[in-house]
Formats: structure tokens, sequence, C-alpha cells
């Protein structure tokens, strides 16, 4: 099911931002690297990273919500190269008139503007989100995003990332995997579990690097790991 983005006036904004953080429900930033005691990795080291909820923008988008020629201000690398936490943030308005604020953008600046969000977190917001590879928005809800210089009304773009893995020809050959293939996650520990229907995506500069959201790295208590495998 498809929400259309909501349109709201200055004011009702500003109002339900002052509201927001009066109850002070703070956002969650940044992320959560883990590399196992043991895994099955092979000339690259395994990394699991737990990606909080987040946002990616176009240059024009990042004007209209940080002013004309605004650019990203890295706040940290992140563990591809490249890639990096902005200081920027913007608040997420959603079809109930629900706010998340605070979520971080992550640079560099794409083609496209994207929302990702937890399963928790569209429940909360009142959004039926769609388990989507990044990038793929047809069919996608929207929602609003709100800086300190304007606003954007997204028809499009907003979902729950489809866990993946990254990987580059070495890891690729290791693997005996391609480009669109699923692999397993299985992680072992207190939590243990198994994660099915990890997509294969390759490039080939990228560092191997599993990608799970908030929700899934608390089912399986990631900082308790002891062995994480790649099945096949």
């Amino acid at each position: 099911m498809v929400q259309n983005a909501p349109h709201l006036d200055r004011a009702t904004v500003e109002r339900m931002v002052r509201q927001v953080l009066r109850d002070q429900w703070t956002g969650q930033v940044g992320q959560q690297h883990v590399v196992p005691p043991a895994s099955n990795a092979g000339p690259n080291p395994l990394l699991v990273n737990v990606s909080a909820r987040h946002v990616h923008v176009t240059q024009s988008d990042l004007e209209k919500l940080f002013g004309p020629g605004s650019q990203l201000t890295k706040m940290k690398d992140l563990y591809q190269e490249g890639e990096f936490a902005s200081e920027q943030q913007v608040n997420l308005i959603g079809p109930r008139n629900r706010m998340i604020p605070g979520i971080r953008i992550l640079g560099p600046t794409r083609n496209y503007t994207q929302v990702e969000l937890s399963y928790t977190d569209g429940i909360f917001m009142g959004i039926d989100l769609p388990l989507r590879i990044s990038g793929n928005h047809d069919n996608t809800p929207g929602c609003v995003l709100v800086g300190p210089h304007g606003s954007i009304n997204l028809d499009k773009g907003v979902i729950r990332a489809e866990r993946h893995v990254h990987m580059g020809p070495a890891d690729l050959a290791h693997f005996g995997v391609k480009d669109g293939d699923y692999m397993k996650l299985k992680v072992d520990g207190p939590c243990g579990l198994t994660f099915d229907r990890v997509k294969v995506r390759e490039h080939p500069k990228v560092k191997l690097e599993v990608h799970i959201d908030t929700d899934e790295g608390n089912a399986c208590h990631l900082p308790s790991a002891t062995r994480m495998e790649l099945i096949k």
C-alpha cells in the first residue's frame, strides 16, 4: 500500500517540531561496525554493519533543505571508501503527522533522494515500508523532509533497505557467487540466528561488508556474536 506524501504549511511543521523536541524523542544516528572473532571470510575480513535510519539526497534537494550552494560537511568516514556520515540532519514527517527528528544525511550526494528506515520506524510513522535495494523507488511511499532552510515533499523514495553484502571480485570468487545472488548470514552467539536472502551486490572497488538494519542487529544482538558465516 502506498501513502501519499502529506503537504504541510510551515506553521504546522514548526509546531510539530517544537512538540516532538519537547517530548525529547530523539532519532538514531550513526553505524555499528562488528568484525566477528571468527568467520569464513576469504581475502578480506567479514564486517557486518548495523545501519541506522538515514537519508541520501541529491544536490538540488540538499540546497532546498539547507540553502543555495550548501555542501555536505563530513562528520566521519564510513567503511566504504569515499562514503561518509555528514553533519547535516533532517526531520522526517509521515502521513500520520508524526515526526522523527535528527535523521543523518550520508554522503556524497546522489542522483536520487531516498530515506531508509527500519520496520519499527515505519510502524511508528504509519508508513507501509516496501523492502527494496537502494535506488529502486517504483511504487514506494513518500514523506516530508524538513531542514533549517526549507522542506521538500517526496512523492516516493521511503524504503526499508533489503539486507545485502557488498563484494569485490576476489570475494565473489571466494564464495562462488555473482551479483544479484542471495546468500545466508549465520550469526552464532547467545542470540544467534540465520538471516536468509542477503543479496549480493558487486562493485570492483568495494570492501566485503554486510548491511543489516537496527531491527535485525537487535534481533541477533550483534555485539555478542562469536562467529559469522556467509553461506551460499
